[in-house]
């Protein structure tokens, strides 16, 4: 009740400051005679109506002086300055839950409007543990022609695609480096994580930017849609090659041994 009193005592000050001057223009005693107005204004005074706020008869002076305030026109106020959206391309930091993290970067903009379309933003927010394969903005451009607006418009199809960027769990890059293999996604598909090479990759994206912690989940950057079923689950093993056999011994052709000559004894 305080507070709301001081802020009804400070909007009354204020009004009555903006109607101070107006106040004291009504008050002010009025020149009685033309002899008095001409004193006051320094031109003559006539009968004839008020043709300027200075010239005219008593009651004419003072009216127009009033006028001359209620018309003359308000200084503008200050503009109140428009906080600088944050460069494309920033490096993701974490401010807040996940939600509030992707939201204050603009290179993340078309990922949650999208959150935002399918209701998964608030999810995002509210959900302990979560982690988030970001896409940016030129990830999402990438895609072909009429593609994003065909998503955007598909709301269920948009919902799934974006669930399978989810993961209900936390999912470190110290668990991405050095394995490879499935993991299941919100969408009940798997997300297949790479850290076999040094850029750790999920699906069909490179990871460019790992481990951006929010007060709530994992978020990492990646630089493509991830597209279930892009890549195989399993690595192919190379196919074996056997050593080609030796030519088997020409057995015709061969010369055979010579015989020992065997002496009789007599």
């Amino acid at each position: 009740m305080k507070f709301n009193r001081l802020l009804t005592t400070a909007a009354a000050a204020s009004l009555l400051a903006g109607l101070w001057p107006l106040a004291a223009q009504a008050q002010a005693p009025a020149p009685t005679t033309e002899k008095a107005a001409a004193a006051a204004t320094g031109k003559a005074s006539t009968d004839a109506a008020a043709q300027t706020a200075v010239q005219g008869t008593a009651k004419a002076v003072t009216q127009g002086a009033v006028n001359a305030q209620t018309t003359a026109p308000a200084t503008p106020a200050a503009a109140t300055p428009t906080p600088a959206p944050m460069a494309a391309g920033a490096k993701l930091v974490a401010s807040g839950d996940t939600t509030t993290t992707l939201r204050q970067n603009g290179d993340f903009s078309t990922f949650v409007k999208a959150l935002d379309a399918t209701n998964l933003a608030s999810m995002l927010q509210s959900r302990p543990n979560m982690t988030v394969f970001a896409p940016t903005n030129a990830a999402f451009a990438a895609l072909p022609p009429g593609k994003l607006d065909a998503l955007m418009a598909d709301k269920a199809g948009l919902q799934k695609l974006l669930l399978h960027h989810i993961i209900n769990a936390p999912v470190p890059g110290s668990k991405i480096k050095g394995s490879r293999g499935p993991i299941q996604s919100g969408a009940n598909d798997a997300i297949i994580i790479d850290g076999s090479a040094d850029v750790l990759k999920a699906d069909n994206a490179n990871i460019i930017q790992a481990d951006v912690v929010s007060a709530n989940g994992t978020i990492h950057v990646v630089d493509q849609i991830l597209i279930a079923g892009s890549v195989p689950a399993t690595v192919a093993e190379a196919p074996v090659v056997e050593a080609a056999p030796k030519p088997a011994a020409d057995t015709a052709s061969a010369p055979k041994p010579k015989a020992k000559a065997v002496s009789k004894k007599k």
